[in-house]
């Protein structure tokens, strides 16, 4: 038998068209690559809940250790303060700091005033005389709960009450 040859004539292409086809259109695609393609989006499918599962449960192992590290870091230091309480030089120190115990025999000191004096408004030292008003507080308090209750201003805006019956 005698073998045919094909042949292939040039097709004319309308004066419109482009020159060089798509690259798209010069793909081959055979059914193997298909049934691949299917299987690889029906596994991502399939995979990715089980996936975003997996990562969060790693997120949440990974904050839970961290938790446990704070937490150990917290133990730790409870019984460092365990352990100095155990040392008998460590109680007499906090005995004597903050008790004020001292042993018979001993001497101590006690600085009421460190030099921090408190001083008014004005700059002028607080007097060290002990001073005896007499201020009408009963009449300073219903001025103030009258004022507060049928006012109309802010609170900021409000007159100090005034004290009658100063002496």
């Amino acid at each position: 038998m005698a073998r045919r040859t094909r042949s292939t004539a040039p097709v004319a292409l309308p004066s419109d068209a482009p020159a060089a086809t798509p690259w798209f259109r010069s793909l081959q695609i055979s059914g193997f690559t298909v049934a691949v393609f299917v299987l690889i989006v029906a596994a991502l499918v399939i995979l990715a809940p089980s996936l975003r599962l997996l990562v969060e449960q790693q997120q949440e192992i990974a904050a839970l250790e961290q938790r446990v590290i704070d937490q150990q870091a917290v133990v730790d230091e409870l019984q460092t303060e365990i352990d100095r309480w155990q040392d008998p030089a460590y109680i007499e120190a906090q005995a004597r700091n903050r008790l004020l115990y001292v042993y018979p025999g001993d001497i101590s000191y006690l600085v009421i005033d460190d030099g921090l004096t408190a001083e008014s408004s004005d700059g002028t030292p607080v007097s060290d005389e002990i001073q005896t008003t007499r201020i009408d507080w009963t009449r300073a308090l219903l001025s103030s709960i009258v004022t507060a209750g049928l006012t109309d201003l802010p609170a900021d805006q409000l007159p100090a009450p005034e004290f009658g019956g100063v002496e």
